[in-house]
Formats: structure tokens, C-alpha cells, sequence
């Protein structure tokens, strides 16, 4: 057996080691995942305070400056 075969067996050892792990740890998909729980209705809306207007935009101010 050569280093290239060996390298290449323990190259491929190495992959299988690292798929199962990945599928072990994050199953691809929805397979293996916990079902989403649904969403909590609420009966009263919860009421929201109005947002502050802001002001309007005002242009660049010129003062006259004495020569």
C-alpha cells in the first residue's frame, strides 16, 4: 500500500466521519426539527402610544453680517 492509497482511504474515513456528524448535529430540512409551536392569540389588542410628529424641515438660515 502507498502513501497515495493511504492518504486516499484515510481521507475518505475522515469525509464519512464528518457527514455523520453533520447529520447528527443539523439535520438537513424540516426532518429531525421540533414541529413550530403555533402563535399565542391575544384577546384585547394591545394598545400602542402615537408616535411624536417631527417638526418640518426648515432651509438653511442667512443672516446679514455687517462689512
Amino acid at each position: 500500500m502507498n502513501s497515495q492509497s493511504f492518504a486516499g482511504l484515510l481521507g475518505a474515513i475522515v469525509a464519512s466521519v464528518v457527514m455523520v456528524v453533520a447529520v447528527a448535529y443539523g439535520p438537513i430540512g424540516q426532518y429531525g426539527k421540533p414541529a413550530k409551536p403555533a402563535s399565542i392569540q391575544q384577546s384585547a389588542p394591545v394598545q400602542m402610544q402615537p408616535v411624536p410628529v417631527a417638526p418640518a424641515p426648515r432651509g438653511p438660515v442667512i443672516r446679514e453680517v455687517p462689512n
